[in-house]
């Protein structure tokens, strides 16, 4: 039952999250199915996702389309692959090209003293494109689509589809940003800006700065696939925008669960051992 085997990944999870960076996963390997994330959490650490497989969905359809005629991205998904280590799914020819010193911060988040400050290890929101090994789920209306999130602090993204721009003035730094969403034929296109610098845009420790804008563009091919890719432009840390593909599956007979990171993960973050 899932209910049961979540807890054993929330467990596994408080552990890996804090340990992300010893591992690098290899995905989108020769031989695995485009759609397909592989059978490790893409988030990192080496958990497996049984508690997931069985739940994904297994015969496809046309994707459906609202009332409006625009495709219809709600769901449950899987965890997007990719977004563990973004050069792992960097589109063809393109390189992260770090600035200095974000090299420097993202190589001293990768000794134990670095990894008790990640945000994940402390219960905080991941920011954007981050994510947990966890499911999360699209709930879309005509001007809003809300993204909800079952992982970490469970939280949620509000994407505004309502045609307003982002506001002129008083923009307060926060976790996810300000996203507002528009389509572009069967894409929606999400642009977001308005971040504060406390994210890791990856498990590895990839800083980011006020800076930061994010456009992402979620397609449903079909409907038991998910693919969206994620262009990073930030001139304080990297001297040029980059982009990397994500996949996500549907997940049938499933709901949302509960899951209060502060009961499992804050209190591993003393646990972190030496180098």
């Amino acid at each position: 039952m899932r209910k049961d085997l979540a807890r054993l990944i929330a467990m596994a999870f408080s552990a890996a999250a804090l340990l992300i960076v010893s591992s690098t996963l290899a995905f989108g390997q020769d031989g695995q199915e485009k759609h397909e994330p592989p059978g490790v959490n893409p988030a990192g650490g080496g958990v497996p996702m049984v508690s997931l497989q069985h739940l994904r969905a297994t015969s496809f359809g046309p994707a459906p389309r609202t009332a409006n005629g625009k495709p219809d991205l709600s769901g449950i998904w899987s965890p997007a692959n990719h977004l563990g280590d973004l050069s792992t799914g960097l589109k063809p020819g393109e390189k992260i090209l770090i600035q200095p010193w974000a090299l420097k911060l993202s190589e001293e988040r990768q000794t134990a003293a670095g990894r008790r400050s990640d945000t994940k290890a402390n219960c905080l929101p991941d920011g954007v494109p981050r994510q947990d090994p966890f499911p999360w789920k699209i709930v879309q209306t005509p001007n809003l689509i809300v993204f909800l999130l079952e992982g970490n602090v469970h939280s949620y993204r509000q994407i505004f589809t309502d045609g307003s721009d982002h506001p002129k003035e008083d923009l307060e730094p926060a976790w996810y940003g300000d996203s507002r969403g528009h389509w572009e034929g069967d894409t929606l296109v999400v642009d977001t800006i308005g971040f504060n610098d406390k994210t890791w845009l990856d498990g590895l420790g990839r800083p980011h700065t006020e800076k930061l804008h994010v456009i992402e563009r979620f397609k449903r091919p079909d409907s038991g696939h998910l693919d969206f890719e994620v262009t990073i432009d930030d001139p304080g840390a990297y001297a040029a925008p980059f982009t990397v593909d994500a996949h996500s599956t549907l997940l049938v007979n499933t709901e949302l669960m509960e899951y209060w990171c502060i009961e499992n993960g804050a209190q591993d973050v003393s646990h972190i051992v030496g180098e």
